[in-house]
């Protein structure tokens, strides 16, 4: 171990002991990181990138088994006992999860996790880690964060608790921070103070970063270098410029092919142009709306919750239509109102105002008996596959659930045909149908999202978050499969997403929410090449592209705008 080495791998393997035998996940892993560099970890799911990441910190399963060698800050990992580990995490070693709910404890509030941490490995009075605590909630960029640091997590937004996360990660300046797609569940412009919080910290406190995720923007603004993992194995180390504009690997190449990439004003007004149009034809309004009646009209709608001075607005009158057969993107930051306006849409939360019309119907005036049998119409993909699935089931169980609930089919026969269809539309192998959704992968998983959604042939489909969580090669199939059965089914599509590149290239028509309120929408290639408010545009030029030379541009744009208006 050298002393410009934070972290040192060399012939790394893990191999886990299962039912059917061993598998190698991780073979012949070497790489460094140094103080104050990112080096970071690529690839597609099950190329053994997070395992890589917990072998660092001595997390991994039990039954797992690794050789070779892992030295952090001069203390070797692989073999290191319980108690040697845990002096160890948390003080010279943190690490980031990619889920946050499973990372912070349900029942203790926030602040209290964070000071636990810092208590743990400093000798400092409750009273001081309490404000410690606080102040760095404020770092992260938690509003008013002493009230925040009362509260549980399941008061927070997905956004703030991983930000809550990355405070506890960050509470002892470790010298190794490993971050596992730490920004995944954040918005543009918080993912954006996010890196520059890392980069700060790297920065000024010489930490080194190594940072595992799918999202080549996020590489290209944060990383040093990249090392691209295939099978368990890195096939492809270099600066973040060689390898994300010279690949050399095949894989590479395949995999930078897969990001989604804003397209310039003229390709996508083509585009535009030569999008089928919603049937039947008809005159639209300037924000691109056709004239039809609308699968789901929300009308001047308000959503508050709680009551007095406690009140919080949620909704603030907004107008969002969805016709047959096009796909509305639903963007905004954390907690601007894009799920909620989502569940208003499935029924699911009263508005306090405002109408709602589903299918041409008040929901208002929709009898309570005949609910269900009006959202029979709608399908839904959430983000998290994994929390939306019942692990007790089998796939096919999960996909024909929907038909037991709103009794399709006459037999259980009749129902395993329609589950083939479905897995045959969303293009999943029919032997995955008596497996549990834990033997797939996240992208498969997702898939069968998908399938579970569209087995009643609805009208609607409500997508919150549904590729987020996928690395880009998967994220394109599933997008890819979702296109081609709203061109055969002509279902109306609302599309939640905090990727703008993905809306850009999946919606027809955009609606920029920020704080309950609609800022702007029209056509897509209106509003997100030419916007019309500085918020829009704020959104814009916080979203990283996989072009280290461009984004470093870009960010020093943004950086220098920000400066402007804070002065």
């Amino acid at each position: 171990m050298t002393a410009d080495q934070i972290l040192r791998m060399t012939d790394l393997g893990v191999s886990f002991s299962t039912e059917s035998g061993t598998v190698d996940a991780v073979r012949g892993v070497s790489l460094t990181v140094a103080p104050g560099e990112t080096l970071a970890l690529v690839g597609e799911s099950g190329s053994g990138k997070s395992t890589v990441a917990l072998a660092a910190m001595g997390l991994l399963s039990g039954n797992a088994t690794a050789h070779g060698s892992a030295v952090v800050a001069g203390h070797e990992v692989v073999g290191a006992t319980g108690p040697a580990m845990r002096g160890l995490r948390g003080q010279t070693v943190s690490m980031v999860f990619q889920e946050p709910a499973t990372a912070l404890d349900p029942l203790t509030r926030v602040g209290a996790q964070i000071a636990e941490v810092i208590r743990n490995h400093r000798s400092v009075s409750a009273s001081e880690a309490a404000a410690a605590a606080v102040d760095l909630l404020d770092r992260v960029g938690i509003p008013d964060p002493a009230e925040r640091a009362k509260a549980f997590p399941f008061q927070l937004s997905g956004g703030q608790r991983q930000r809550v996360v990355i405070a506890m990660a960050i509470a002892n300046s470790p010298a190794l921070l490993i971050a596992d797609e730490p920004t995944t569940a954040l918005d543009v412009t918080v993912q954006a103070e996010i890196l520059e919080l890392l980069r700060a910290l790297a920065v000024d406190s010489g930490t080194g970063v190594l940072l595992v995720t799918h999202n080549m923007g996020v590489v290209a603004d944060f990383a040093d270098r990249v090392a691209v993992m295939l099978q368990g194995e890195i096939v492809e180390t270099g600066s973040v410029e060689d390898v994300l504009l010279r690949p050399q690997h095949e894989y590479t190449k395949r995999l930078l092919a897969a990001v989604p990439r804003f397209d310039t004003a003229e390709s996508v007004a083509a585009r535009d142009r030569a999008a089928a149009p919603v049937e039947p034809v008809v005159a639209s309004d300037p924000d691109g709306r056709p004239d039809s009646a609308p699968v789901v009209d929300l009308r001047d709608v308000s959503v508050m919750f709680g009551r007095g001075a406690r009140a919080v607005h949620a909704l603030s009158g907004i107008d969002i239509a969805v016709h047959a057969g096009e796909t509305v993107g639903l963007v905004g930051e954390s907690g601007s109102g894009k799920s909620t306006a989502a569940r208003v849409a499935l029924g699911l939360i009263k508005p306090s105002g405002g109408e709602v019309r589903l299918f041409g119907q008040d929901l208002r005036r929709i009898p309570r008996r005949d609910r269900r049998s009006l959202r029979s119409g709608i399908g839904v993909v959430l983000q998290d596959p994994v929390a939306s699935l019942d692990a007790r089931m089998s796939v096919a169980e999960c996909i024909a659930e929907p038909l037991a609930v709103h009794r399709r089919g006459t037999s259980s026969a009749d129902r395993r045909r329609r589950v083939d269809e479905v897995l045959d539309a969303v293009r999943l192998p029919r032997a995955l149908a008596s497996r549990a959704p834990r033997e797939l992968s996240g992208g498969q998983r997702q898939r069968v999202s998908l399938a579970r959604a569209l087995v009643l042939e609805p009208r609607l489909l409500v997508a919150d978050e549904p590729t987020s969580a996928l690395d880009v090669s998967v994220q394109e199939a599933v997008l890819d499969v979702l296109t081609e059965l709203q061109a055969e089914f002509g279902f109306a599509c609302l599309f939640v997403s905090h990727d703008l590149a993905v809306v850009q290239h999946f919606a027809e028509r955009v609606v920029v929410m920020r704080r309950g309120a609609v800022e702007e929408q029209g056509t897509t290639g209106t509003t997100l090449l030419h916007p019309t408010t500085d918020y829009t545009r704020r959104l814009l030029a916080a979203v990283p592209v996989p072009d280290p030379v461009l984004q470093r541009q870009r960010r020093t744009e943004r950086l220098a705008t920000l400066a402007a208006v804070s002065s």
